[in-house]
């Protein structure tokens, strides 16, 4: 039981996050949502051969990530799941692509290799700062937020039903596992069978309890939108952190830091 209590503690975690005091709590939602999503863009604008370039781009999520006293941590280990995704889209990069592109310590690397450590980079970078969003302002304000900057009220409601969602399926999928375990040995395997007819079970489960919580909320006039709290008034500090960020991010896309903070060191070294 402890895997299904872990993974119920995982998925509150985000949220539970956002409820946590911080600089970045002050900062209007909007503003996070858009200097992450010029975040994502930068990100994605790179050379499918950029490495070293991307690098720079990671002060954004950690600094991000300590403005509003989020552990880097939890966000690191969500982060890892997502890269076997990741690792299968340029899987086979170096075996398409084998023409030598630069040299590493006197050995010649292959444009493949190249382009699947940007894939990797690029996805760690991006799904960092998309889970530091939803940790950082909760997913009730960040739907108000997108409904604030034109997102359909309909998306929005239906990514908060999403949310709910999935708590009701990790609790189900919890009941199940306990009671499967007081009526048999835990350290016995199950057959593959059992595991399909569990899996139909908790879903029919899972979907009578959705309906049920449906006719309550119809019950107490629910129209087809939830009442989504606003957000707060756009302020000068706003405006000058997406400025900050803009610039920032422009900054890095124009100029490649790392090769000159390498001539940097290297002339400071001889």
């Amino acid at each position: 039981m402890s895997s299904i209590e872990t993974l119920l503690r995982e998925v509150h975690a985000l949220d539970v996050s956002a409820s946590q005091s911080g600089w970045l709590a002050g900062i209007d939602p909007r503003a996070t949502i858009l200097a992450t999503l010029a975040f994502i863009l930068v990100v994605v604008s790179f050379n499918r051969y950029a490495v070293a370039a991307l690098l720079p781009m990671a002060i954004f999520p950690i600094l991000l990530a300590r403005l509003g006293n989020i552990p880097l941590t939890r966000i690191g280990f969500k982060m890892l799941l997502a890269m076997p995704f990741a690792l299968m889209v340029g899987i086979f990069n170096p075996i398409f692509d084998p023409v030598p592109r630069m040299e590493l310590m006197g050995h010649p690397v292959s444009g493949g290799w190249l382009s699947l450590a940007s894939i990797l980079i690029r996805a760690a970078l991006t799904v960092a700062a998309a889970l530091i969003l939803v940790a950082s302002i909760g997913m009730h304000r960040l739907c108000a937020a997108l409904g604030d900057l034109g997102v359909p009220r309909a998306l929005t409601t239906q990514l908060l039903f999403m949310h709910r969602y999935i708590l009701l399926l990790a609790g189900e999928l919890g009941r199940m596992i306990l009671a499967r375990e007081l009526r048999s040995q835990p350290s016995k395997a199950l057959p593959l069978s059992v595991y399909g007819s569990m899996l139909g079970h908790m879903l029919l489960r899972t979907l009578e309890r959705a309906q049920r919580i449906h006719q309550a909320m119809l019950s107490r006039g629910f129209d087809g939108h939830l009442p989504i709290r606003q957000t707060q008034p756009w302020q000068w500090v706003d405006t000058m952190f997406l400025a900050l960020c803009l610039g920032a991010f422009f900054l890095v896309r124009t100029t490649d830091l790392a090769t000159l903070l390498g001539r940097l060191m290297l002339d400071v070294a001889s």
